[in-house]
């Protein structure tokens, strides 16, 4: 009788999730190289993957360049996000009368298109700030949102446990204000990890669709030195090779950045929480 362990079914099922994407892709890759090719498709319309992948190879000092300045519009935005989103969300947990004071301008902020908001932030800022700026607006509300669901998602019977451990109704205000920090310190921010987390993948993604869309907007006005000028520039040009290089090079760092942030919210939650603990024997 033959048995299985959840360890190798769990690797069976990563392999898996790694394989078999993988082999989609390579099978993609493959029929647009042959349809290119049969069909003699022009450069310019259509370029075929390896003339991508020699594009990439030849303009690499021209493309990384311009991934630099992407990725460092994109990061810098990011930890401006989390650092407001998530100072914004204690407080806004700590006072109803600031939640509802600040809060809605939060979420109009949110749903105004930010393509709507470069052009007039181009216009009233430096154009490195205009687009951090963009970069920081789009990530911002996925952090301060998901942080403020934790930080009032903690289980209330163990809040009522804290306010009876804690400082006695005859105290102080400031000793209260003392007990409700120490309470948002111990039982609220552990408890609020996992939707942090959550949102700062989700900002991860957004902070360089920010990005991208500030850096075309600015890219339309004649200056740039991003990915998103470089696609702009290409299309003009017509060099559709260069343009595919820098969409790949976008699509990786997406890619990077999700597996980072995938990879530090599994090294947090790994050993207690429910979402990410693995299979044992």
């Amino acid at each position: 009788m033959t048995t299985f362990s959840p360890i190798s079914a769990a690797r069976q099922g990563t392999l898996l999730r790694l394989i078999l994407p993988l082999a989609v892709f390579i099978a993609a890759i493959g029929v647009w190289e042959m349809y290119v090719r049969r069909h003699a498709v022009p450069p310019y319309i259509l370029p075929a993957p390896s003339l991508v992948a020699q594009t990439l190879v030849a303009d690499w000092p021209l493309l990384s360049a311009s991934l630099f300045v992407t990725l460092k519009t994109t990061l810098l935005g990011l930890g401006l996000a989390v650092a407001g989103g998530v100072a914004l969300a204690v407080l806004l947990s700590l006072s109803r009368v600031v939640e509802y004071s600040l809060y809605p301008f939060a979420v109009v902020l949110q749903v105004t298109p930010i393509i709507a908001i470069a052009p007039l932030l181009l216009i009233y800022m430096p154009q490195d700030i205009a687009v951090l700026a963009c970069a920081w607006l789009v990530a911002f509300f996925p952090v301060l949102s998901n942080t403020m669901l934790g930080l009032q998602s903690v289980d209330r019977n163990l809040l009522e446990l804290f306010q009876l451990y804690g400082v006695p109704p005859t105290q102080t205000p400031i000793a209260r204000l003392g007990s409700r920090l120490k309470a948002l310190w111990l039982l609220r921010a552990p408890a609020a990890l996992p939707a942090f987390l959550a949102g700062l993948r989700i900002a991860g993604g957004l902070s360089l669709i920010g990005a991208v869309v500030a850096e075309m907007a600015a890219g339309s006005a004649g200056a740039g030195a991003g990915l998103a000028y470089r696609i702009l520039e290409s299309q003009y040009r017509l060099n559709i090779p260069r343009l595919f290089a820098a969409l790949v090079l976008l699509a990786v760092a997406g890619i990077v950045l999700f597996l980072l942030l995938s990879a530090l919210t599994h090294a947090l939650l790994r050993r207690w929480h429910e979402s990410a603990l693995t299979l044992e024997a």
